[in-house]
């Protein structure tokens, strides 16, 4: 098992190529099921999630194939319904091949997913959706099953706005019988461009980027051929980096409206942002300012900063007040911000965080995706040495991180444990 260890006190400075959402890679991956033929999918990430996310799409039936960033899936014999626990245990997005198997193949057997350790995410949202297009779906050992499935369209609210549900429903509405409204739905880049891809490949898809889709289903599909959108979340913890060490990065290869909130907040704490087309440019202060955050659905600031904006808080001048309303209990990294001398009080889904002088190196375990960020981050303004474990976390999200670190000046050692 792989561990970071990082010495601080670099101020970082240059350029760094932003890599492929991950987030939007993963269901285009999936969304390969609903048709069969060859896919061509360029600036896909070479991370953990995705080489994962096609091993299961093997199991299915699928051949696929890395060259650098490109992938190559070609679904002409994905004929298989069953993506098994050993896979699917690893990473929640596995779920994403469930709606395009049971609209193309009419049957599926999915393991119920795993993923980070943090919280609660249930499944019902999917379920419900998919239920609300005729699938008779059951829970059996830890599967969901269907057999002999026909979807046919249909109504369906999002009680809570939810990214995966809204993907999932919108695959498998693509493949079925008249037509489907869906009702506060998701409105993520990663969204917007997957239905993007799909009408590219002749489905009928009206209202993409609002709260309201409407889905003409249609009788197939032809194969994907698509760049995937950077990420907006790799971006934006890049550009925090910058604030806290006082460094001036640019941020090559961005979409800077897809993460706006965060380049916004960032500006509150001091940082200097400069947009162009497709860089961004962030100047830290010598020390950020205190800001308050509260997470909200796209476009609002994301969660999966929230982590990253708790240690620019943790060295920040003055109090910041950290909500998070999406996931009330993502908060692990919390104990191990702590231990670097962070003075954070948690109450609920709410961090209160003191900023210090200075953290401190020391050995830190991470604990989800966007938790290893977070140490990553602090270590770099640490005085001494910080030792990250576990970070195969890290690296289901972020491509060649320490090396793009070490590319803007920072003393980063990648070692086995």
């Amino acid at each position: 098992m792989d561990a970071l260890v990082i010495h601080g006190g670099r101020k970082l400075n240059g350029r760094v190529a932003i890599s492929g959402a991950k987030n939007a890679a993963l269901p285009v991956m999936a969304a390969t099921l609903l048709m069969p033929g060859v896919h061509r999918l360029r600036n896909v990430p070479q991370l953990l999630d995705t080489h994962t996310f096609a091993k299961v799409l093997e199991v299915l039936g699928a051949k696929v194939r890395f060259d650098k960033n490109e992938c190559v899936i070609d679904t002409t014999q994905a004929d298989k319904v069953e993506a098994p626990y050993d896979l699917v245990r690893t990473m929640r997005a596995s779920i994403y091949v469930l709606g395009p198997l049971l609209a193309r193949l009419g049957a599926a057997r999915v393991s119920l997913p795993g993923g980070c350790a943090w919280g609660p995410r249930p499944v019902n949202l999917h379920l419900t959706g998919l239920a609300a297009l005729g699938a008779q779906l059951d829970i059996d050992h830890g599967y969901i099953t269907g057999q002999n499935v026909k979807l046919h369209g249909g109504n369906f609210h999002f009680d809570v706005v939810s990214v995966g549900a809204t993907a999932q429903v919108m695959m498998a509405a693509t493949l079925a019988e008249g037509t489907t409204v869906l009702e506060n739905v998701a409105v993520e880049p990663d969204i917007t461009v997957l239905g993007d891809v799909l009408n590219a490949c002749g489905a009928r898809i009206e209202g993409l980027n609002t709260r309201r889709l409407t889905i003409h289903g249609v009788k197939s599909l032809q194969p994907i051929d698509t760049t995937i959108i950077p990420d907006r979340i790799e971006a934006a913890t890049f550009a925090a980096a910058a604030a806290m060490t006082g460094g001036s990065i640019t941020l090559e290869r961005v979409i800077p409206a897809h993460f706006e909130a965060a380049l916004a907040k960032l500006e509150e704490t001091g940082c200097v942002v400069v947009r162009e087309s497709d860089e961004v440019t962030i100047t830290g202060p010598s020390r950020p300012r205190a800001a308050d955050v509260t997470t909200m659905v796209y476009p609002g600031f994301p969660t999966d900063m929230q982590a990253q904006m708790i240690a620019v808080a943790a060295i920040a001048n003055g109090t910041s007040v950290i909500t998070d309303t999406i996931y009330v209990d993502r908060f692990t990294h919390v104990p191990e911000l702590s231990r670097m001398g962070a003075n954070i009080e948690l109450k609920g889904n709410v961090a209160i965080v003191r900023g210090v002088d200075r953290l401190s190196g020391a050995p830190v375990m991470a604990t989800d995706l966007r938790a290893s960020a977070a140490l990553a981050l602090a270590a770099l303004v640490a005085e001494g040495e910080t030792h990250i474990s576990r970070i195969y976390h890290l690296d289901r999200g972020y491509e060649a991180f320490d090396a793009k670190l070490t590319a803007l000046g920072a003393r980063v050692e990648r070692v086995r444990e």
